[in-house]
């Protein structure tokens, strides 16, 4: 038989190099994608307590950003990355402006009244903010024990933070919850084009777009809050710039692309718990018992998410949507 009687035709298939430092893919990888973000964000406000130490909240709110910036502009360089489109601008400046300028500066200005620990089960509201946001801008549709374990989680969240207050809000809960609105919709359209773009240029341009901002801020704020520098101040501003602001929404935005953004929200419950170890060992802040009660309740809610969270509804037929994940593995 000669060749081209072959009873087989030749059929061009696909080959991209493997990544020998990724995660599995598919939603477990997904899921320790976001995870591994979710151990980042734990950090930040201890981060910005130690921060705090030698510059103001104004000044480490710009150079925060001024530093990752820096840090995103050499990873696009260096990857010869061109521009998004133009119709990714207007959602890259939601990211912007609520995980670059108004969550870092709204929960700097919030740590300057209350403890790290507080602030930590405060936001453990943010998981539920994110999954109704996303919920109203995709049109995503989890089953009824995603959303009720969700709000379990929040009710928990809201009776420690009244607890803890005597009934009333602070001004430091104001903030606390100006910067879960800005972020809730910073993480939403962040896992939106996430599945159109890398994870990494998802956060690099929105730093780039903030460029400016983070610049002038610096500029205007170093000259009138005195700098102290300290080994503690040093490390809590290159970890929020690199570690928080760069790597952590990299990786976190990567994994929400995976799995989703209502499911991947959820993680964050396990975030209050985190931040209060990191307190105490860090900052040697004591924990009240409530605290951890607050946090180990709202992390029993993540395996009814989780599980719950993969059965997530399609808009149009109203099935378990089982597609949506195999394009976004295709994509991330």
């Amino acid at each position: 038989m000669r060749a081209e009687n072959s009873a087989t035709d030749r059929v061009a298939i696909a080959v991209t190099t493997p990544d020998r430092f990724a995660p599995p893919r598919g939603p477990d990888g997904g899921v320790l994608l976001a995870g591994l973000g979710v151990v980042a964000f734990s950090l930040t406000f201890p981060s910005t307590v130690w921060g705090l130490e030698s510059f103001g909240p104004w000044s480490l709110v710009a150079l925060r950003s001024l530093l990752a910036a820096l840090i995103a502009a050499g990873a696009l360089l260096a990857g010869r990355v061109p521009p998004p489109a133009r119709r990714h601008w207007p959602g890259l400046a939601v990211v912007a402006g609520g995980v670059v300028v108004g969550f870092p500066l709204l929960t700097t200005l919030a740590l300057r009244t209350t403890t790290s620990s507080h602030a930590a089960v405060v936001v453990g509201l943010l998981p539920l903010t994110t999954a109704l946001l996303s919920a109203l801008r995709t049109g995503a549709r989890p089953p009824r024990a995603f959303w009720a374990a969700a709000v379990a989680g929040a009710a928990v969240v809201i009776a420690f933070t009244l607890q803890q207050s005597g009934g009333t809000l602070s001004r430091g809960d104001a903030y606390l919850c100006g910067a879960l609105l800005v972020c809730a919709a910073g993480y939403t359209e962040g896992g939106r084009l996430a599945k159109v773009m890398p994870g990494w240029q998802v956060i690099g341009w929105a730093l780039i777009l903030a460029l400016p901002l983070a610049v002038a801020g610096a500029a205007a704020a170093l000259p009138f809050e005195p700098v102290h520098p300290t080994v503690h101040g040093i490390v809590g501003l290159v970890w929020v710039a690199a570690g928080s602001t760069f790597l952590g929404l990299y990786v976190w935005y990567r994994g929400m692309a995976r799995i989703g953004v209502p499911r991947a929200s959820q993680l964050q419950l396990a975030q209050p718990l985190l931040t209060l170890v990191w307190s105490f060992l860090a900052l040697g802040e004591e924990v009240s018992a409530a605290a951890p009660v607050a946090a180990v309740a709202v992390l029993l809610c993540i395996a009814v998410t989780q599980w719950s969270g993969s059965r997530e509804r399609s808009p149009a037929t109203g099935r378990p949507s089982r597609s949506a994940g195999r394009v976004d593995r295709l994509r991330s």
